[in-house]
């Protein structure tokens, strides 16, 4: 296969699905679509050869990118994308006329304008129960209405080689004369005593695995510096081509109660572990809640420094996750950059898709490419 497969990326947010790709040299990145400023900007800073689009995807089409990047009809392979996935989300309401659960329309307008032979569509597991799978059903129909066979599976980033559990529906078009296969799992479930492999595969990494040679600095403080050298395979990968100082490893200051709070909390504890008279009042059931140090992380949301959203306090330290120990959880290297407000690049860390997963995704298409030849 001696040209190289041009991919386009919508929705592209930091660029944690384009990571895969721009990490294979047989793929080429052309553009990306991106509706936020700072998120756009991100993206640009770690891809920084891809025209990006910052814009509302209704204005992202195929007159525009011949017009800029001279590509002709039939001259993009691949589309891959997640439209924001708020909508589908089993955390959040899940609101039918929410317009964000709508954004697929585009996605398959751009498949219509641009006629890739392969499309990677990545959204949230909530996705099959929306409207109690008729959703997912309307969207595979207007897929295959173009011509593409297609095929979806839910895939977890944890059988990748993620410390996260996160589960994921991908979804693949192609008109390839072959159908796909699905990267194969290299890692397990060590707790699962009913699971057979072959020996072959890897224990899940827990957080410790991702996270014990970053400082456990305390709420509001920030380090600069590693605790230690790396202690395994995957911090060692983390922390190839890292700048000299650590970067984004800061805590919120918060306030002496939910301090003390964090304080008390045992490893993987709730606030049923607390005195009632420190109990919060509020929240919902993974609210307020510690992370386990020797288990993968739960999946982690934008909201990964804030203790009254989603599990997010750190096992050892009494404070929220850092910016950095979120993208160490989503599998992006120490070299990687994030932009803006704290919120902002929590924001970027939190919406991802897992480099590891994405990486596998891109290895298994080119792998239907390469049948194709």
């Amino acid at each position: 296969m001696a040209k190289k497969l041009k991919v386009i990326d919508l929705f592209c947010g930091v660029g944690g699905l384009s990571y895969g790709f721009s990490n294979c040299e047989q793929f080429e990145i052309i553009a990306a679509n991106e509706i936020l400023p700072n998120m756009a900007k991100a993206y640009s800073l770690n891809h920084p050869t891809v025209r990006v689009y910052t814009e509302d995807i209704k204005y992202f089409n195929f007159d525009k990118i011949k017009k800029d990047l001279g590509v002709y009809d039939n001259e993009v392979d691949i589309v891959i994308g997640g439209p924001p996935c708020q909508a589908y989300s089993t955390v959040g309401k899940r609101l039918i006329d929410d317009p964000r659960g709508k954004l697929f329309q585009e996605y398959y307008r751009v498949l219509r304008e641009f006629n890739p032979r392969v499309f990677l569509f990545e959204n949230v597991k909530g996705l099959l129960s929306m409207q109690r799978g008729e959703l997912l059903m309307t969207i595979l129909t207007l897929f295959r209405s173009l011509g593409y066979k297609v095929w979806y599976k839910v895939l977890n980033a944890a059988d990748f080689g993620a410390p996260q559990i996160r589960e994921r529906v991908v979804i693949i078009g192609s008109k390839l004369n072959r159908d796909f296969k699905y990267p194969e799992p290299t890692h397990y479930d060590p707790s699962n005593t009913q699971l057979l492999f072959d020996g072959l595969l890897k224990p899940y990494l827990t957080l410790e695995d991702a996270i014990s040679d970053l400082p456990f600095i305390k709420s509001g403080e920030e380090s600069f510096e590693y605790a230690s050298g790396p202690k395994n395979e995957f911090q060692r990968k983390m922390r190839i081509n890292a700048p000299i100082k650590l970067m984004d490893h800061n805590a919120p200051r918060n306030n002496p109660k939910l301090v003390k709070i964090m304080e008390l909390l045992p490893d993987g504890g709730t606030p049923k572990d607390l005195p009632e008279d420190l109990r919060p009042s509020s929240g919902f059931k993974n609210t307020y809640c510690r992370l386990w140090w020797n288990r993968p992380s739960t999946t982690i949301t934008r909201n990964l420094g804030t203790p009254s959203s989603s599990r997010c306090i750190h096992p050892k330290a009494p404070r929220p996750l850092t910016t950095r120990e979120g993208a160490r959880i989503q599998c992006f290297p120490d070299s990687y950059k994030f932009y803006g407000s704290r919120q902002d690049r929590n924001l970027q860390v939190g919406n991802a898709v897992p480099t590891v997963l994405s990486s596998a995704l891109a290895e298994a298409i080119l792998n239907n490419f390469k049948k194709e030849f």
